[in-house]
């Protein structure tokens, strides 16, 4: 006993240290593990209020607007697609935005059509299966073309005027072995048709000689003659004579200008358009007959006129829609307060329209390459065109470049747009 306390007897404070230290090491350890709990959960709800706020930031994040872009509105696979674009034509812009066209898909505008506004708009339009019966022979293609005449011409199949083309639905799939539509194509033959010594190749559906000349429309006076005879029948590269005897008839061919049709389109802008069907201009020959008096000619009158070869319509689509081009006004810098002021002024001068001449009226014109030097020209009818080529190199076709030289022959002749536009009011000019 005395061994065991003597020791903690002679040195009560080392003893209590002790007992302190061994009564606070449990409490030190618990502190640290308090403390250990605390530091876990506030470290991993920093990191998670850190992730939330980057994954809220990036989902309502504005993207910096494209500078010096258009906006472009893209129709195609039942969706539309509005982006900015700085690409210069439709089709660059469709390679980018990895939209495919597969066979017979058709793109309106052209692919080389080049974006120039706001709410510029390209319509994709995708093939549907076709099947082609040519003379019988059948064969299948892909198409989104509108018209008999260009599906075969996307088909790879060459057709000439006189032939007789038409689209109707597939009505029996078991029997016609085929969904969708059908084009049939009925073949005219090419005869050798000589016209009072005017020899021309034409084509025809007559069955015999004297159907082919009543389908020319050929006049025939008493001593005319036909050979062979009007009930030959016409087989292909036959040679047909209408001659007249007695008579000095001369015989002129002149062409046929091509006819256009055009269809106006507002899901495209105005100023862009497209080709639906290719036209040809035709053939005629018109037969003069000479007046002679003692035998010596003194003026010649029109026997007839037959045409050789049909013209082929051509078929135009052209855009109307007016908000893209409206829109190009910011972007030439014209401040909203004379948005009213411009849109009269230019939508009486041009009916906002680019490539619109003096004197022209009706759909706006695609641009043809040039300009006419003299009159008015352009969306404010520029007079002399070419003074808008202060204003930018691209002054031709930009309605940018044009209501930024625009705005300045505003500011410049009349002191402002409001200016300009009671000018207008009273004058109807400016």
């Amino acid at each position: 006993m005395n061994l065991i306390s003597n020791p903690f007897s002679k040195h009560p404070s080392d003893v209590q240290q002790a007992l302190v230290r061994r009564e606070n090491l449990p409490t030190t350890r618990l502190v640290r593990l308090r403390r250990h709990m605390l530091t876990v959960p506030i470290g991993t709800f920093l990191v998670l209020f850190a992730a939330t706020a980057l994954l809220l930031l990036f989902i309502n994040r504005h993207d910096e607007p494209v500078k010096n872009a258009y906006v472009v509105i893209v129709n195609h696979d039942h969706a539309t697609q509005t982006v900015p674009s700085r690409e210069p034509t439709v089709g660059l812009l469709l390679k980018k935005l990895d939209i495919k066209l597969n066979e017979g898909d058709v793109v309106e505008p052209a692919m080389d059509s080049a974006i120039n506004q706001d709410d510029f708009r390209i319509n994709v339009f995708r093939a549907v299966p076709v099947q082609v019966v040519d003379n019988g022979k059948v064969s299948f293609t892909f198409s989104a073309a509108t018209t008999s005449r260009s599906i075969a011409t996307q088909a790879g199949i060459t057709t000439y005027a006189e032939d007789k083309l038409n689209t109707q639905p597939i009505t029996n799939f078991v029997s016609q072995g085929a969904i969708g539509e059908q084009v049939v194509i009925s073949r005219s033959i090419p005869i050798n048709f000589n016209l009072y010594g005017t020899l021309t190749a034409t084509r025809t559906h007559a069955k015999t000689v004297g159907e082919l000349v009543a389908e020319k429309g050929v006049k025939l006076a008493k001593n005319d003659q036909i050979s062979p005879a009007s009930e030959t029948l016409l087989t292909p590269g036959l040679p047909v004579f209408v001659s007249r005897n007695g008579t000095k008839l001369e015989n002129v061919t002149e062409p046929i200008a091509m006819p256009k049709q055009i269809v106006q389109d507002a899901t495209l802008a105005i100023g862009t358009g497209a080709v639906r069907q290719a036209g040809s201009p035709g053939e005629q020959i018109t037969t003069y007959e000479t007046q002679l008096v003692n035998n010596l000619p003194v003026g010649r009158k029109v026997v007839q006129t037959v045409i050789t070869k049909p013209a082929v319509t051509q078929i135009e689509v052209q855009g109307t829609s007016l908000t893209g081009i409206k829109g190009n006004m910011a972007l030439a810098g014209i401040s909203p307060s004379d948005y009213t002021y411009v849109d009269y002024i230019v939508s009486h001068e041009s009916g906002w329209c680019p490539t619109k001449a003096q004197g022209q009226y009706g759909a706006c014109p695609a641009y043809s390459g040039s300009v006419p030097s003299g009159g008015g020209y352009g969306l404010c009818q520029s007079t002399p065109p070419s003074k808008m080529a202060s204003a930018g190199a691209d002054w031709a076709t930009s309605p940018i470049t044009q209501l930024r030289w625009c705005a300045g022959y505003a500011q410049s002749r009349y002191g402002s747009w409001a200016a300009a536009y009671n000018h207008w009011l009273s004058s109807h000019n400016w």
